[in-house]
């Protein structure tokens, strides 16, 4: 959808709500209908896309949908204080609640009622990364210890400080970003497999057939390993960091941000030479610093450093902005598991949550055309 001429009012403005809370928000994660905001204060903020009597779409006479106003206004964020200092990171726990690890040294369960509960304590030290898989492990990063609980349990020695953590979508393997590469802890009784890089890996995606990894790099650049072969991919030529990855629900685009717009990469398959898309609004002064796939739709939230978000898709001009500008960086940014809802927070300290649903959309497909070329090293347009 294309910017009308008569400018239309964010979709967040809309259909959601919006919290402005005094300190950043770090991370966010949902928990079924329930978003999960990780601050900086070290409180955890709770909040949901919809509530009786809020506005909503419906369908409209004749085909279509419309706004339906709202009659009550937003309900309070709930909040409560989970940390003893900065919340550092956050993930939906796989028996429910919110997963969190804190510069207390402290990885803590925060249930849908509020309940709190320490999952483990390291005294002077960091719990700097969470991540959760689909099989029902939880994986924790404290400096250069990574540790894991589930199905079993382990604890990994990374060559480096962890910087990204991330399991495949079957859920049984980890890769584990540090200087200099990435570590694949591939289960329990089995050897970590190292994929080695020149560069510092700052983050990390799996395809969704997990047949590739890709991190970004501190110089710059992605680097990516087909598993099968251990084969290298080089996409280069961003002018800022690729913080931020995010492979399409097809697994045919990997999104990223560093640049004025997000920049897409073929990977259908990533045939040598594919050059890369573009796509949402270009900012020279206020990029790309956020990306998040929707789960099922070829649809990209794109969140810039001047604290606005909008929905493009590869290849494709159109846009429908999500979130206006507020002039802090968009720090947060997920869509829920169902795709109906996009939750966004920003280093000012906002906290947005807005309902989705899919009948709004009507994108076309995005062409072929990208990724039918031949080499290994690719570069940014």
């Amino acid at each position: 959808m294309k910017p009308p001429s008569t400018p239309t009012p964010p979709l967040l403005d809309l259909l959601g709500a919006c919290w402005t809370l005094d300190a950043p928000v770090t991370g966010v994660a949902w928990d079924g209908d329930v978003a999960g905001f990780a601050l900086g204060d070290g409180s955890l903020a709770m909040a949901r896309a919809e509530w009786e009597g809020g506005p909503r779409l419906g369908p409209r006479e004749g085909g279509g949908m419309e706004l339906v106003p709202g009659t009550a206004q937003r309900p309070p964020v709930g909040r409560q204080r989970v940390h003893d200092g900065a919340c550092l990171s956050i993930a939906a726990d796989p028996a429910g609640g919110f997963l969190s690890g804190g510069d207390d040294g402290v990885l803590a369960h925060t249930a849908a009622d509020g309940e709190l509960r320490s999952m483990g304590s390291y005294p002077g030290r960091w719990v700097d990364l969470v991540a959760v898989s689909t099989a029902g492990w939880r994986a924790w990063a404290v400096g250069r210890h990574v540790y894991l609980s589930g199905p079993g349990s382990a604890e990994l020695l990374a060559p480096g400080s962890v910087t990204a953590l991330a399991f495949n979508p079957a859920g049984t393997q980890l890769a584990i970003a540090h200087y200099h590469g990435i570590t694949l802890w591939q289960g329990l009784g089995t050897e970590p497999r190292v994929l080695k890089t020149q560069g510092c890996p700052r983050s990390v995606a799996w395809s969704p057939d997990g047949a590739y990894v890709i991190c970004g790099l501190q110089e710059n650049a992605l680097h990516g390993w087909r598993l099968s072969d251990g084969g290298d991919i080089e996409m280069g030529g961003y002018p800022g960091q690729p913080r931020s990855l995010a492979f399409s629900a097809d697994g045919r685009f990997l999104a990223s941000s560093g640049a004025p717009r997000v920049i897409c990469w073929p990977f259908d398959p990533p045939d040598a030479g594919g050059q890369p898309s573009e796509c949402g609004m270009p900012s020279s002064r206020m990029p790309v610093c956020m990306v998040a796939c929707h789960p099922s739709q070829t649809l990209i939230a794109a969140g810039y450093h001047n604290g606005a978000v909008l929905l493009c898709q590869p290849g494709h001009d159109d846009i429908l902005f999500a979130k206006g500008s507020s002039g802090a960086s968009v720090t947060a940014l997920a869509w829920s598991a169902d795709g109906a809802r996009l939750a966004v927070g920003t280093e000012g300290g906002e906290a947005g949550v807005m309902p989705l649903p899919a009948g709004m959309f009507r994108f076309p497909n995005p062409s072929n055309n990208s990724s039918n070329n031949s080499s290994n090293a690719r570069t940014a347009p």
